[in-house]
């Protein structure tokens, strides 16, 4: 259990995610990402990074249980190690390709969103239930997925959209049965680490050099009104809801 990387073919690094039962994950699996992430950036062997999961779904968010029971400085910690494991796949020196299967929800829609490409399963679905758990986030990142509009209704609604769907807007590379999905993984994985090493490097640092959203400043700042549920009690009241209705899936800082 934890985070993990291998390196199944010559060029790629594979971390891997699992929290079981539902890759919720605590404040400190938030940290492990993110270095783990930047350990295999850093790797002058490797040229493009795929972030995976196991288990029943890509990423379910930060551990709910692990803030209702520790409060305040586990809220702090879940928003410090979200803001940085986000953070770790931008700014990643090589690219980071996505495999998302069955559910990326809250602090799953930070990483997808900051990938540089996502291959995922046709189970997969994409959501942000922040409204729904006392918290608020990650607008930033999924407005990277969908356009304007479409963010903004599955914000507030807290419904999820379909990796087919995403799709459509151009986000989601491919969609492939979940038996087929490390395999497509691995061949744009493939495609791109076939690339000299110092000219993707350069590549990655450009593209985020003309990205048009600071996504760590326009995060943080999103998160500065969680905070500020937080505060007021109406984060904690509606945590304490989600908590007694049994669910099995968490959300994000």
């Amino acid at each position: 259990m934890g985070v993990s990387t291998s390196s199944p073919e010559k060029g790629i690094s594979v971390v891997t995610v699992d929290f079981p039962p539902v890759n919720a994950l605590p404040v400190r699996g938030w940290f492990e990402l993110a270095g783990a992430v930047r350990a295999a950036g850093r790797d002058a062997d490797v040229r493009c990074v795929v972030l995976a999961a196991e288990g029943r779904g890509f990423n379910a968010g930060v551990d709910i249980k692990e803030i209702q029971a520790q409060g305040g400085p586990a809220l702090a910690g879940a928003n410090e190690g979200c803001a940085e494991a986000f953070a770790a796949v931008y700014e990643c020196e090589v690219p980071v390709v996505a495999e998302v299967h069955g559910f990326c929800l809250g602090g799953g829609i930070g990483l997808v969103g900051n990938a540089d490409a996502i291959v995922a399963s046709d189970d997969a679905t994409f959501g942000l239930p922040e409204l729904d758990r006392g918290a608020l986030g990650a607008a930033t990142h999924l407005a990277r997925l969908v356009p304007q509009h479409l963010m903004r209704a599955l914000y507030y609604t807290s419904r999820t959209a379909t990796a087919a769907e995403l799709s459509t807007h151009g986000s989601v590379w491919r969609v492939v049965p979940r038996g087929e999905l490390r395999g497509a993984a691995l061949e744009l994985a493939r495609e791109i680490a076939a690339k000299d090493g110092r000219l993707i490097r350069l590549a990655k640092a450009a593209i985020n050099g003309i990205d048009p959203v600071d996504v760590r400043r326009s995060y943080r700042f999103e998160q500065g009104f969680t905070f500020e549920a937080s505060l007021s009690g109406v984060g904690d009241r509606v945590r304490d809801g989600f908590g007694k209705d049994g669910a099995q899936v968490g959300d994000h800082g």
